[in-house]
């Protein structure tokens, strides 16, 4: 797998087609989830990329930058349907982790997890900050994750 962490203004058009594409296939297509993907954050947002060897575009997570009462918040984490199953979602979070703390110098990064997935981040190092609530028609809950 190689993996890039790209700012927005550094991806190329057919990179934020990609990742758009991506997006829609798995959260509005598969989830079956209405929602406005295309929400303006992107262009403030660091983008962890991962692609197999022949380029194609396997997962990625956007980090929207920390404001001054919100951390670093993690968003629109994918996986492409076929790679699923070979530890690369947690792969991607952990590197997520690892540029967020080692290359942006942040001490902390949130998320809304869709909470049938609340084991799998906790094992990441995240711990749950609220309870359960819908958002989009699917259950989430609010984490949070801090540098040791």
């Amino acid at each position: 797998m190689q993996w890039k962490l790209k700012h927005y203004e550094e991806l190329t058009r057919d990179e934020v087609y990609e990742l758009l594409r991506l997006r829609c296939e798995v959260f509005i297509v598969e989830q079956n989830c209405v929602y406005l993907d295309v929400d303006g954050e992107d262009r403030t947002a660091w983008h962890l990329l991962a692609r197999d060897g022949q380029g194609k575009l396997c997962a990625s997570l956007r980090a929207l930058p920390r404001t001054e009462d919100e951390p670093m918040h993690f968003g629109r984490i994918v996986v492409r349907p076929d790679a699923r199953g070979l530890g690369l979602g947690k792969e991607l979070v952990r590197r997520g982790l690892d540029c967020a703390r080692d290359v942006l110098g942040e001490p902390a990064v949130s998320i809304m997890a869709q909470a049938h997935l609340r084991g799998f981040y906790e094992s990441l190092g995240f711990r749950a900050v609220s309870e359960p609530y819908d958002s989009t028609g699917i259950l989430h809950i609010d984490m949070l994750w801090k540098a040791q």
